[in-house]
């Protein structure tokens, strides 16, 4: 079953014959190139197609033709002819994202700040049907964009960022890239950590063990600083609270390398608790005994320009309860 783009009472004549559709170019779409305008106006419609109409003139940029590498700019009136789009089939219950909403931290119109819980993948892939940005564009159909602007691991728990506008997804990636974000998470390691060592300057290296399904799983090493293959990374660590048998750290990370605080911290034998890839495998086990059930990593307080103030912003998400009972634990 096929249903046609602007066949509504707004484009159809007297005989409800659907008519061409109009677009305005809004400020947020301003600068994208014409055939990326379309195909995101378009959904459904088969590449090949909306570059037809394209070609063949079909499309209008203020009544005049124009290229599929044309600019559209702020106001500029785009005719499209009627196209027809194939149904989208349902998808399975199995792989279609739940609609989910996350605690809200911060939120307005061009960024939303979200508490990530443990468990939870940011988005699908690497065997992850879906994440956290798929359940939120399910629990919010109408929002125009929702994009990630960084990452966590599935594990760790915290601030998380999600950019509601195009220019703000740039804006806060380009922060997040020349290092003007403060990142500072909290971290309970095995043993006592030294005061004297405050500044952990090591590169990695990401490598793949051999899995059974022949793909790999990914790990991250220290290698020596003349290592061709290895990527700097700087990790700042600060003594929070001294525990029986463990250490709670503030982790400032100067730069955003896969699994750098865990795999930085281990580096000095001083394990994150719970950490199931590069942790003490043995005493996570008794952890889970004493009720740590995942690793204890989390993403505490976030420093950013806003994208639309340029007013510095800072977060904090206190430590989930489960996380805060093992730490209050006699």
């Amino acid at each position: 079953m096929n249903r046609i783009i602007g066949a509504n009472q707004a484009t159809s004549d007297a005989r409800g014959k659907p008519e061409v559709r109009w677009l305005t170019v809004d400020d947020e779409s301003a600068g994208q190139r014409l055939d990326n305008f379309l195909l995101r106006h378009l959904k459904g419609v088969p590449k090949t197609h909306v570059y037809r109409i394209i070609r063949s003139g079909e499309v209008r940029v203020n009544k005049a033709r124009a290229g599929a590498d044309t600019r559209v700019a702020a106001g500029d009136e785009i005719r499209v002819p009627p196209v027809r789009v194939a149904e989208p089939k349902p998808l399975d219950g199995a792989q279609a994202a739940p609609a989910r909403e996350f605690p809200v931290l911060l939120e307005d119109e061009a960024v939303l700040a979200i508490d990530k819980p443990a468990g939870v993948a940011v988005h699908g892939g690497s065997g992850v049907s879906f994440g956290v940005i798929e359940q939120l564009r399910r629990a919010r159909p109408l929002a125009r964009t929702l994009e990630l602007v960084h990452r966590l691991d599935r594990e760790t728990s915290g601030i998380l960022l999600v950019a509601k506008k195009r220019s703000a997804l740039k804006h806060l990636q380009d922060q997040f890239r020349d290092r003007e974000t403060g990142k500072t998470y909290l971290a309970l390691v095995v043993g006592d950590w030294p005061d004297k060592l405050k500044v952990i300057d090591a590169p990695l290296h990401k490598y793949l063990v051999p899995g059974g399904a022949g793909e790999g799983e990914r790990r991250v090493k220290v290698v020596p600083k003349d290592d061709p293959d290895g990527m700097r990374a700087i990790t700042l660590v600060k003594v929070r609270e001294r525990l029986p048998g463990f250490s709670l750290l503030e982790v400032t990370i100067k730069t955003g390398r896969t699994h750098q605080i865990r795999v930085h911290l281990a580096s000095q034998g001083h394990p994150i608790a719970g950490d199931e890839k590069y942790g003490d495998f043995e005493r996570n086990k008794a952890l889970h005994k004493q009720g740590l059930k995942r690793m204890f990593l989390h993403a505490w307080r976030l420093q950013f320009n806003h994208p639309g103030t340029g007013e510095r912003v800072e977060l904090l998400a206190p430590l989930p309860p489960d996380l805060q009972a093992f730490t209050a634990a006699p």
